[in-house]
């Protein structure tokens, strides 16, 4: 997958929600425009920055994307990455609905989030019943601390996400916003990473296969 670089206020650049391309973005705080494009109008008067709306134009597709404070409130497209391909689709529909909505809900997509991750966790082979039961039961098979991490941030922002909690998501949008990223990292280790490994070995010449459940004592 190309690098991804969210939509971010008053940033120089990242990837455009109109055209996807990373492009560099000319601001203008002080607004007094009329925008009209596929069937969505926007009549901003504003000459003090106060009022807190902002442009910005992209140098690569000159289309435009309207902000108030820092939220992007046009084009209302998700911010986030695409979905690992090697994620199952009924996850992927999860990924991709939380994707959908995280403009409106942070709240809503994390709790999303926080279901595609216990449905990974049933799909490599845990019980899927309890997240954080399937999370020590990985620690105790070895899973390295950082995927530990990953784990039990999407676990954890997830059930603050629908349980009263010290994480608020509709102040800190970003933090739902990364849990896509963890994700996807999660995926590419349970998944994407074994299969291609499969698909090698599975490729090696059959002499070479029974040499090898030989020397490790494996029925051929």
């Amino acid at each position: 997958m190309s690098k991804y670089f969210p939509p971010k206020f008053d940033q120089s650049a990242f990837s455009c929600p109109n055209c996807n391309v990373l492009a560099n973005q000319t601001w203008s705080h002080y607004i007094l425009c009329y925008y009209d494009r596929s069937n969505v109008a926007f009549h901003l008067h504003q000459a003090d920055p106060t009022l807190n709306y902002s442009i910005a134009q992209c140098t690569h597709c000159k289309d435009l994307s309207f902000w108030k404070r820092e939220k992007l409130l046009f084009p209302n497209v998700s911010t986030v990455e695409e979905a690992n391909p090697d994620l199952p689709d009924d996850i992927k529909a999860d990924y991709n609905e939380a994707k959908d909505i995280l403009n409106t809900s942070p709240r809503s997509s994390a709790a999303l989030l926080r279901l595609a991750l216990q449905k990974i966790l049933a799909h490599i082979g845990e019980k899927g019943n309890n997240i954080n039961d399937d999370i020590k039961n990985l620690v105790k098979r070895g899973l390295p601390a950082q995927f530990q991490q990953a784990l039990d941030s999407i676990r954890v922002i997830g059930n603050n996400a629908v349980h009263p909690g010290q994480i608020d998501l509709n102040d800190n949008p970003e933090i739902a916003r990364a849990l896509f990223g963890l994700l996807n990292v999660i995926c590419h280790y349970f998944i994407t990473q074994p299969k291609k490994i499969a698909e090698i070995y599975g490729a090696l010449p059959e002499k070479d296969l029974n040499n090898i459940a030989k020397r490790d004592g494996a029925p051929t």
